[in-house]
């Protein structure tokens, strides 16, 4: 990946419906846009959050044999003990570190802004909050992991009481819950904010509970009415 710049990515954005108190900066996961999640923050009719969807550059993604796709960074091979772009990660984190800026340029302050994403999206927020100085309000990871793990919680440099929401499918062959919840117990280590909940059945993908407790995180972090 490139030098980091916001301007390389497509984003949606879903304003507030009324004054803008806050935002939501959402990444999605491997070989997708931001359409789906952008329709899903739409779908929760936030009245003081702006939702921010932004899109992954296409890229060759060596797991599929160097087809190219949105991504946010490359992906070696699923399993822990798998060789990782650490380069790429740090590329997309300064991606999204970009979008934080943007924010408070906007009058937003960092510590209004709930930072997230899906699988792989997840994971670039995951990595983006614990090397931030700047507070979040929050951090929000679907069926991710926290990549580059090895190298924590010595890289560490804040927003180690964030409030943080980890959701993971039990039956998810991609991500498998094991991996989440090993991830969940290495961030609980310096983090003692996150949570972590399972859903009965559910693939790598999301569901109406999981969605249902998404707002919920979103409405009480923040502090703001629906």
């Amino acid at each position: 990946m490139g030098a980091s710049s916001s301007q390389e990515m497509a984003v949606v954005e879903i304003p507030a419906t009324s004054r803008h108190l806050a935002t939501v900066i959402f990444l999605h996961g491997l070989g997708d846009t931001c359409h789906g999640w952008a329709d899903q923050m739409r779908a929760f009719h936030f009245k003081h959050i702006k939702c921010v969807c932004p899109t992954a550059p296409i890229q060759p993604v060596s797991l599929n044999g160097g087809m190219r796709m949105t991504s946010w960074f490359d992906i070696l091979g699923l399993g822990p003990e798998c060789p990782e772009d650490e380069s790429g990660i740090k590329s997309a984190s300064l991606k999204l570190k970009d979008l934080i800026d943007k924010e408070e340029s906007n009058g937003i302050p960092s510590n209004k802004v709930i930072i997230g994403g899906f699988s792989q999206g997840g994971a670039v927020a995951l990595y983006t909050a614990f090397t931030l100085t700047k507070p979040l309000a929050g951090v929000l990871a679907l069926s991710s992991w926290l990549p580059l793990n090895k190298q924590f919680p010595e890289v560490v440099v804040g927003n180690k009481n964030t409030p943080l929401f980890l959701c993971h499918g039990t039956a998810d062959p991609l991500v498998p819950c094991h991996w989440g919840h090993l991830t969940y117990q290495l961030i609980k280590s310096f983090d003692p904010n996150a949570k972590f909940k399972t859903y009965e059945g559910m693939p790598h993908s999301s569901c109406k509970r999981e969605m249902d407790d998404v707002k919920k995180y979103i409405m009480e972090t923040l502090g703001l009415e629906p």
